[in-house]
């Protein structure tokens, strides 16, 4: 879905497009490589998202460089706008604005997603959760992707809120889990992701204050949103809890099979 997106509108040469299949055991080769000469495909036994990254990296030559996650939606005039955004003066990292497609997913599920998408994490320059991009000059802050769980969370903690942009005029879209244990389990991970980055690097732990209290504010605001709450705390609470009971032990990648079965 997402390489028919980004290759149905693209002109000839527009795009580099680089897929690295990380460890697969389907056909993810196989079908990228369908798509022609468009799509350089790099396959290692690799099961690691880093080591992915970084094989893109030494295989790929344009800049600005946006990093895809290969289930999101994302077509070539979100990549337009969100290159242009990059090409001004001082903005090193950007991405498109996100959507979550709540199509299929259970009501607690829906609930979640209502609060979440309204955190002012998402007013703020808001870099990752499947696509981000970096310009040249912001690539250069960093060298190989680290071997951590929260690559998007450590890429949006090595810049500024001045040096990263959300493009409001641009969206991708992914789809939440079906289920709420599938969902418990992603939002652990992306917890435990953020543990770790914070033990690993704790230069890049900034401060994030006031982030509960905005979003407590702006829910006053909005009744309508109420009897959602319920469901967005308990996720929360639970992804706490079990990310915090993990912390630091090797664990499989928590990966949500829900939102990949065809509806």
């Amino acid at each position: 879905h997402l390489l028919r997106a980004l290759l149905a509108d693209a002109a000839p040469g527009e795009l580099e497009i680089v897929i690295v299949a990380n460890g697969c055991r389907d056909r993810t080769a196989a079908v990228a490589r369908s798509f022609g000469p468009a799509v350089k495909v790099v396959e290692t036994d690799v099961a690691s998202k880093a080591n992915a990254l970084n094989l893109g990296d030494r295989a790929a030559t344009a800049f600005p460089r946006l990093y895809v996650d290969a289930d999101v939606t994302l077509d070539v005039r979100r990549v337009r706008e969100t290159v242009s955004v990059l090409g001004r003066p001082g903005v090193m990292a950007a991405a498109p604005r996100m959507t979550v497609d709540t199509r299929g997913a259970s009501a607690a599920v829906r609930a979640f997603y209502a609060i979440w998408m309204r955190h002012p994490h998402f007013r703020r320059g808001q870099v990752g959760s499947g696509v981000y991009g970096l310009s040249e000059r912001g690539r250069r802050r960093f060298q190989l992707f680290p071997e951590v769980t929260a690559d998007d969370a450590f890429v949006h903690r090595l810049f500024s809120d001045a040096e990263r942009v959300t493009v409001r005029s641009s969206t991708f879209t992914v789809r939440a889990p079906r289920t709420l244990a599938a969902l418990v389990r992603i939002k652990t991970r992306s917890r435990r992701g953020n543990l770790e980055l914070s033990r690993r690097y704790p230069a890049l732990d900034r401060a994030r204050l006031g982030g509960r209290a905005s979003l407590a504010a702006d829910l006053l605001l909005r009744p309508r949103l109420w009897p959602s709450v319920p469901a967005y705390v308990a996720v929360t609470v639970a992804s706490a809890v079990r990310a915090h009971r993990t912390d630091g032990r090797p664990q499989a990648w928590e990966r949500d099979e829900t939102s990949r079965r065809p509806s």
